[in-house]
């Protein structure tokens, strides 16, 4: 089976802060690439140094257009709490995605919708932010794979430096 190739977008997203907590959860579920839209990000950015790390393993791009900059060979799924789209627990993940955020003060363009795959929501009371969303359909995804990884390797793996506590 070839492997899965993930990819996330992000339209005009507000700030450094979400923009660093997106690349975290990226690593940590082995998205390829981030790209993102806007100019709010590029102006806050230089003013803070979270996220300066985080492009090391992961490209974070600024694009113009997050469609056309969709990576070869994958299913554009958008985000969004729009009226129409598949609710994110019946959603059936494509091997090879590039998933599309909206914005945490504003909704994707019609456009990027139309243009889309597919389109999830989380069934919610409210909305998430855009790092709590980017995780929880990361999740989902990995939760809904034949084979996720897991276990003790996994684990020794993943965790913080300082936990070295143990399930007797």
């Amino acid at each position: 089976m070839e492997e899965s190739k993930i990819s996330i977008g992000l339209s005009n997203p507000k700030s450094p802060t979400n923009v660093g907590a997106v690349m975290r959860a990226a690593g940590c579920f082995q998205a390829g690439s981030v790209f993102y839209t806007g100019e709010r990000y590029k102006r806050a950015a230089r003013f803070n140094t979270d996220t300066q790390n985080a492009s090391i393993d992961i490209p974070l791009l600024g694009v113009e257009c997050l469609v056309q900059s969709a990576p070869e060979n994958t299913s554009v799924v958008c985000v969004e709490l729009v009226e129409g789209a598949c609710s994110l627990l019946e959603f059936q993940h494509p091997q090879n995605a590039f998933y599309i955020f909206g914005p945490e003060d504003g909704t994707l363009d019609q456009a990027i919708i139309d243009a889309a795959d597919s389109v999830v929501y989380i069934p919610t009371i409210g909305c998430l932010n855009l790092a709590a969303t980017v995780n929880v359909v990361l999740y989902d995804r990995l939760a809904k794979l034949a084979k996720p990884p897991m276990g003790d390797e996994l684990i020794r793996q993943s965790r913080d430096a300082n936990n070295r506590v143990k399930v007797k």
